[in-house]
């Protein structure tokens, strides 16, 4: 079995690397939120954009105009789905660092349960050790009192 200072070594860079994982999660999430309201915000521009190319429209607007407000609203519908792409993307690596965040929560646990091992171990040895002193301690006094 590990010594006492080596597990309290493998405990700590376990509890580090927990750190670390958990540190690059919280970013990984922020930017999925971030990657999904930029999303929204670009959806309610797109939004009103397109009302305010129906009341041109219905106001009567040039041809060159009609084009300028089409060519736009396309690369919206191109940004709209850009976006998206981002978010699937920032999804999918949220998911990957909650699983090494969950491995290494997995691992810092596992040297948590050995150190707990071996502290009971220790503590069994020591109650043993205890029990035969006082055995031999009575032994002894049973001895010399007869």
């Amino acid at each position: 079995m590990a010594s006492k200072a080596q597990l309290e070594t493998l405990m700590d860079l376990a509890r580090r690397e927990t750190d670390d994982a958990a540190k690059r999660l919280g970013i990984a999430l922020k930017a999925v939120e971030d990657a999904k309201q930029k999303h929204q915000m670009l959806v309610g521009y797109q939004g009103e954009y397109i009302k305010r190319f129906e009341a041109a429209q219905a106001a009567g607007i040039t041809p060159m105009a009609y084009r300028n407000f089409v060519a736009f609203i396309e690369k919206l519908d191109t940004a709209v789905k850009g976006q998206l792409d981002m978010i699937k993307h920032a999804e999918l690596r949220s998911e990957q660092e909650k699983a090494a965040w969950q491995a290494s929560e997995r691992k810092r646990m596992s040297y948590s349960t050995l150190n707990d091992r071996a502290d009971a171990a220790a503590l069994k040895l020591e109650n043993k050790r205890d029990q035969k002193q006082m055995d031999e301690h009575a032994a002894r006094q049973a001895y010399y009192k007869r």
